[in-house]
């Protein structure tokens, strides 16, 4: 590949670089997250290492609701007016602002100044950011505004309510012309943004994006309306800590999350030739859909099988060479069961050599950020070579081999390739294939 340098930054002249069947490999160079553990990746990350738990009791607002419980971001600890302008915060709902804020570390962490880029280098960067959910609190304040008179909305309600409107604060902010690509699948939101990216890098529509998912709606009327489908953990009020427990017996229902997850996605050679710090590789991207029922997956985990099976087919990489899996278990009685029997259905004999773990007994359900910001630990994971825990776990409810401790995930010098799971209402299911980053 020839490169014309421009400073540290490049435009490439070619676009072959890769290794199966002649495609761009893609590596992950930065990651940011605003989440209820941390205003930062490296402070969630640290917290789900330590096993700690941000779930916490709901204030009063919240009264005579069955769920008394949620991961909620600190407000007064954030200090948004510190990171973006009045102007910035009347324009953007609340999941928006927390995504440009995830952005804005992704980029940092990855050494990367959008502004110092030439025009071209610019229109071959895109944005990837979706939410699964948008604010109903700002649907019901605004309807009850209507009722004092028309001119009492405001001309930024629609803009706000958008789920695209994050990816477009985003280019707008770093001038960024490449794809501009909105994913809104609920849960598996984050997982779609991040494997929609990839192929954006692979077939050569871009050299870099910015992809993941920001969600903030923890809200009297969402949590009434999660309550009412009978999908939220009631059983643990008195003991918000211990709410959220994927794969343990006595788990009830998922704990409402909010927050954003941004990763760093760039062409291997665009990577190189800057000398970005390259976290991982994202190998593969697999969906699928269950065709069963709207909040329900399917017993046999027909859908979940088959996003784990392409996503592997599209990795090149055999079910034997995986030895890590981050599930979607969210702590629902159902679910969690379902995924454990299509883990055993797609790696047979290999399943007890396949450690598994959730991470939203620490943080909660982000429901659309949530694969962006699970993907986000395996990158770390891959990087650092620590797994992260399942808590909450006193009587394992599943048959795979759940992780409960932090702790090394191999001590050989090879390649570790992980599967991260996301599903999502309506039967939509996405698995990505992440492993560490590997010269050849």
């Amino acid at each position: 590949m020839r490169l014309l340098r421009s400073s540290k930054f490049f435009v490439p002249q070619a676009r072959n670089s890769s290794t199966q069947a002649g495609r761009r490999r893609v590596v992950i160079t930065g990651s940011g997250a605003v989440t209820p553990l941390g205003n930062n990746a490296q402070d969630s990350w640290r917290r789900v290492l330590a096993g700690e738990s941000a779930i916490s009791k709901l204030g009063p607002e919240f009264k005579g609701l069955p769920c008394q419980v949620a991961a909620q971001i600190s407000r007064e600890n954030l200090q948004l007016e510190t990171h973006l302008s009045k102007t910035d915060i009347k324009l953007m709902s609340p999941a928006t602002q927390l995504a440009v804020l995830a952005a804005e570390e992704a980029l940092a962490s990855g050494n990367l100044k959008p502004k110092e880029l030439s025009e071209e280098q610019r229109e071959r960067f895109g944005v990837c950011v979706g939410m699964g959910m948008f604010d109903l609190a700002e649907v019901y304040n605004t309807w009850n505004q209507l009722q004092r008179g028309y001119n009492r909305v405001s001309p930024f309600f629609v803009p706000r309510l958008l789920p695209s409107m994050a990816c477009g604060h985003i280019s707008m902010r770093h001038g960024l012309r490449g794809p501009n690509h909105s994913v809104s699948t609920a849960c598996a939101t984050g997982a779609h943004a991040l494997g929609d990216a990839m192929r954006f890098i692979r077939s050569g529509d871009a050299d870099v994006m910015l992809a993941g998912s920001g969600e903030a709606c923890i809200d009297p009327l969402s949590i009434a309306g999660f309550c009412r489908l009978r999908a939220l953990s009631t059983a643990f009020n008195d003991n918000p800590a211990v709410a959220s427990r994927p794969f343990d017996k006595a788990r009830d229902g998922f704990v409402m999350g909010e927050g954003a997850a941004v990763l760093l996605l760039e062409e291997l050679e665009h990577a190189r030739a800057r000398g970005a710090p390259i976290l991982a590789e994202l190998l593969g991207y697999g969906l699928s859909g269950d065709a069963h029922h709207i909040t329900s997956p399917s017993e046999d985990g027909a859908g979940a099988t088959l996003a784990m099976q392409r996503a592997l087919k599209d990795a090149g990489v055999s079910p034997e060479e995986i030895s890590y899996l981050n599930a979607h278990a969210t702590s629902t009685p159902t679910g969690d069961r379902i995924e454990s029997h299509a883990i055993r259905r797609v790696f047979g004999e290999h399943t007890p050599q396949v450690q598994v773990s959730s991470t939203k007994g620490a943080h909660g359900h982000l429901l659309g950020s949530s694969g962006n910001l699970e993907a986000l630990f395996v990158v770390h994971a891959c990087a650092e070579n620590t797994l992260p825990p399942s808590i909450n776990i006193e009587q394992l409810d599943v048959d795979v081999n759940v992780v409960t401790k932090a702790c090394e995930w191999s001590q050989g010098q090879g390649r570790r390739v992980a599967l991260k799971n996301s599903f999502g209402f309506g039967g939509t299911n996405a698995s990505l294939c992440i492993a560490s980053y590997c010269e050849e």
